[in-house]
Formats: C-alpha cells, sequence, structure tokens
C-alpha cells in the first residue's frame, strides 16, 4: 500500500513578510498594467513590427481604464501599506527558519535593488551571522559572545539568490566548519542581499569588516575570506575599496578563496541581454524587453563580473555591451586560490566531451561559470587574475553546486592554508 503523500508545510513568514509581499505585488501589478497598455497601445495604432513604439498612454477610454485600475492598485496598496505596518509593529518577528531563509534570498537575488529602493520590509539587510543567527557587531556583545575566541578570523560570503546557511549541505557538512576547526579559525557568515550592485555590497561590506576587527575581543591577526560564486565577486570589492579609503583590516586579510566565482562573467547573463536586444527590435516584443529588464543589478553585474562603482555609473545598467571593466588587481601580499568545477568527467566517449563542451560554451563549465572565468583568464591582461597553477583547483565531474559540499574543496583549502607563504601568489601564469 503506498504511503499518502506528504502535506506541504506552509512557508513560515513574520507579519513583516506580509507587509512586504502586500508592497511587491501592488508593484507587480502596476508594472503588469504598464506593460499591457504599451502592447494594447502599439496593437490599436497598427504599427510596423519594426517600427518605433508609440509614444504615451493608451488613448481614450482604454487609457482612463488603464489609469482607474492602475489607481485602484495603489491605492489598495496604501490601504494595505498602513494596516500591515502597524501589524507589523506590534509583531515584530523572531527567527528565522532555514525555508524562509531561502525564499527571501531567492527575492532578493531576483529583484533585491528594487526592494531597496523601495524601503520593502523583505529587503535583506547585510550582516554577519552563525547558525542563521545574527552577530550583533556591538565591542560589549561582541565581547560577550566570543570571549574565548582568537584572533584567526574566517568569513564566508554565499552566492546570488542564496543565505548563509547553505554554506551547511544536506550531509552536514560546512566548509567554514571543517577549516575552523582544522586550522583553529572562527567561522563568520556573511548573509547579504544579492539583488544590489557588487560594488554597493562591497562598499558595506568594507564598513562592516572594519567594525568587526574594531570591536573584536582579541586583537586580529589573521583573516581568511572565501567566497562562493557572486561571493567571491562581492569579497575582491570589497577589498578594493576598503584599501582605496585606507581602511585596517586590508593589512590583517592573509588568503583569499573563490569557489567558482565569475570574475569575468557568465554568459546566461550575456545571453538574457541579447535576448532583451532580439525583442526590443519590434514595437510588439519592446514591453516584454522591459519585463526582463526587472531583474536585479546584482544579476547585471554578473555579465562580465562588475566589481567598481565606474563599472555602470553613468550609463543604464543594461547598456554595458562589451567588457569595458576597470581594472581590479588581486590584492598585493594576500595569497589567491581559486577553484572551479565543470560537468565534463576526466575521461569519456568523444562525442560526450564534444557535447559537454557546447554546453559548456553556452551555461558555462560547471552550469553556470566557464572554467576561464573561474580561473580568472582573460584575454586583456590587465583583467586577467595571475594566479599560479599551484594555487588552483579544479574539479571534474562536478557543478556550481558541488562546490559547496564536496570535501575535497574543503580538504584542499585546508592544505593550502596550512602551507600558505611557500609560494608567490601571483607570479604564474594567468
Amino acid at each position: 500500500m503506498d504511503a499518502p503523500p506528504r502535506a506541504r508545510r506552509p512557508l513560515p513568514l513574520h507579519a513583516a513578510d506580509l507587509h512586504g509581499l502586500s508592497r511587491l505585488a501592488v508593484d507587480a501589478t502596476v508594472g503588469v498594467v504598464d506593460l499591457v497598455e504599451d502592447l494594447h497601445h502599439t496593437i490599436v495604432r497598427r504599427t510596423n513590427p519594426l517600427g518605433r513604439p508609440p509614444q504615451g498612454p493608451a488613448p481614450g477610454v482604454a487609457g482612463l481604464v488603464y489609469r482607474t485600475v492602475r489607481g485602484t492598485a495603489r491605492l489598495a496598496g496604501r490601504g494595505a501599506d498602513a494596516l500591515l505596518g502597524t501589524v507589523a509593529a506590534l509583531r515584530p518577528g523572531g527567527g528565522s527558519p532555514p525555508a524562509r531563509d531561502a525564499a527571501l534570498a531567492v527575492l532578493n537575488g531576483l529583484w533585491g535593488d528594487h526592494l531597496e529602493a523601495s524601503a520593502n520590509p523583505l529587503a535583506i539587510p547585510m550582516r554577519l551571522r552563525q547558525q542563521g543567527q545574527a552577530i550583533d557587531i556591538d565591542r560589549h556583545a561582541l565581547a560577550a559572545r566570543f570571549a574565548a575566541a582568537g584572533s584567526r578570523l574566517l568569513v564566508l560570503a554565499h552566492g546570488l539568490c542564496m543565505n548563509d546557511r547553505q554554506w551547511t549541505r544536506d550531509d552536514g557538512h560546512d566548509h567554514g566548519q571543517a577549516l575552523a576547526r582544522e586550522l583553529g579559525l572562527t567561522p563568520l557568515y556573511l548573509h547579504y542581499n544579492t539583488g544590489r550592485h557588487v560594488s554597493s555590497n562591497g562598499r558595506d561590506l568594507a564598513a562592516l569588516l572594519e567594525q568587526l576587527l574594531d570591536g573584536w575581543p582579541t586583537p586580529v591577526t589573521e583573516l581568511i575570506l572565501v567566497g562562493h560564486s557572486m561571493g567571491g565577486l562581492v569579497l575582491r570589492s570589497a577589498c578594493h575599496q576598503a584599501q582605496q579609503q585606507g581602511m585596517a583590516w586590508p593589512r590583517v586579510l592573509r588568503a583569499m578563496a573563490f569557489l567558482g566565482t565569475p570574475h569575468h562573467g557568465a554568459p546566461l547573463e550575456r545571453g538574457g541581454r541579447r535576448i532583451d536586444r532580439l525583442l526590443g527590435f519590434s514595437p510588439y516584443g519592446a514591453p516584454f524587453a522591459r519585463l526582463g529588464k526587472a531583474r536585479s543589478a546584482g544579476i547585471t553585474d554578473l555579465r562580465f563580473g562588475n566589481l567598481q562603482d565606474g563599472d555602470w555609473q553613468h550609463r543604464s545598467r543594461h547598456d554595458q555591451r562589451h567588457d569595458d571593466r576597470l581594472p581590479t588587481p588581486l590584492p598585493a601580499g594576500v595569497d589567491i586560490y581559486l577553484v572551479a568545477a565543470t560537468t565534463e568527467p576526466r575521461a569519456g566517449h568523444p562525442v560526450r566531451r564534444a557535447v559537454g563542451r557546447v554546453v559548456g560554451q553556452l551555461l558555462g563549465d560547471d552550469g553556470l561559470v566557464p572554467l576561464a572565468s573561474a580561473l580568472g583568464r582573460h584575454k586583456q591582461a590587465a583583467l586577467a587574475l595571475r594566479v599560479p597553477a599551484a594555487h588552483r583547483l579544479v574539479l571534474q565531474g562536478a557543478d556550481h553546486w558541488d562546490l559547496l559540499g564536496r570535501r575535497e574543496v574543503s580538504a584542499q583549502l585546508g592544505r593550502w592554508l596550512r602551507e600558505r607563504g611557500g609560494t608567490q601568489q601571483h607570479g604564474g601564469p594567468a
């Protein structure tokens, strides 16, 4: 006899989440109405399929209907906003279960810049956490919580649409905990809104680390940073901006490890831009191109791996057609380690390997990030990351997410960190 299907547990939401979802629903409704109005206007005017889209709102009764729908949605949104805002203030949320953290991480990855700009309560504030609990980095709070902690810190940064809890895999393995046990480090996990610009997150992280080291109970002698995917870009951006501002923490930074980080971008985002352009050639497709462009600033930064404000400022973030980033060198005197993955096995049928290479060109060798990008290789010398072969690892038959859970990754990181100092970090081939 078959076992009865498990009932789906409802997502554990806070009152503030309902408040935020209500705001997001109103924004989405208004956006869809705008899209439908533009398409309606184009069809009614019998616009040439390759002509210019008609300007302005839909005329006559149709325009009045669209304005009424938008106005009604906004009015209902203001009422719900006032009511749910009061409820959220009276019933503040407690701890955040993993399912809620995961859902908020995806929302922030997709539309986090909009959530922040609209002051939506769903926007994730940047903070350091352990086991899903936020760490108060006030000097007295740190002294109480980490009184017995040592002077060596490990900070791990997650990737797009993820959160700090996802460093712990289903089998219980956690790179941070493994390295902490082996090397006597104190692991701290960054939790942040991945939909913001990488440089904005980098700036906030630089300030957060400065505050952390200033308030740590023991003078910090060693800081190690590990980033997965986008998290590696945020770490590089933070380091660059901290050095520019003369902050203290880069002076104790000893090593940085990047797991599947798209140092030179990812093909999926470049493909998304091509689709936007294709749809934009026709006024009938232009409204849908605008819908596609609603993806977050964090996602568009992954087109080429933007790290600095100057990589995206002074233009629409959707207009970056070529890799014209400002060079962001690796920090001098810091050991750099690069870990990449490829779904292609070491051995196999030649046809299968050929297909794997084609898929790698379209999606990335690990399903998201090409090997060249993860290993810092670039045709422009100023953008290439010169990291010696001894400081690079490629996992065969593994995907982007395996980099978080494969024990050989933390084992190799442990070996590198134990042997640190024996190899010049920037002298190898690009």
